[in-house]
């Protein structure tokens, strides 16, 4: 082993007033070079524990919706189903797996005929989108 760089090594960089990050970090809390710290963190979320990914695409779906140009009544009738389904995933009570599964089902059923161009006014896009919206609900929750 060759301990010194050649000219295809990247250059060493030191950080010495901080941490590195090389990659994502998601609700990290860090404290350095203090003599004294308290730190506090509060989870406000209305969502049951291991339903977090499932809520994050419903709430995307429900932000992405007004822009697919769906009839009114589709857009409802999306907007009426993944409301269910944000409710069978609330914290206020146990979740139930089969109203989580049947509130999906509706979801995906609701969004199928636009994803199969059936609905009225189905532009290409919020094919597409609808397709793309199905395939993330599919095999979570």
């Amino acid at each position: 082993m060759n301990d010194r760089p050649d000219d295809n090594d990247a250059p060493r960089v030191n950080h010495y007033s901080g941490p590195v990050f090389n990659g994502p970090v998601s609700q990290g809390q860090f404290a350095w070079d203090n003599e004294n710290v308290t730190q506090n963190q509060q989870n406000n979320s209305t969502v049951a524990p291991g339903y977090e990914e499932l809520a994050e695409r419903v709430n995307t779906l429900l932000r992405e919706l007004p822009r697919q140009g769906l009839a009114d009544r589709d857009r409802q009738d999306a907007e009426e189903a993944a409301g269910e389904v944000l409710a069978a995933i609330g914290r206020d009570a146990p979740v139930e797996e089969s109203r989580v599964r049947r509130a999906l089902a509706t979801l995906r059923g609701v969004l199928a005929p636009v994803a199969t161009g059936v609905a009225a006014g189905a532009t290409t896009g919020a094919q597409a989108w609808a397709l793309a919206a199905i395939g993330g609900l599919t095999g979570i929750g």
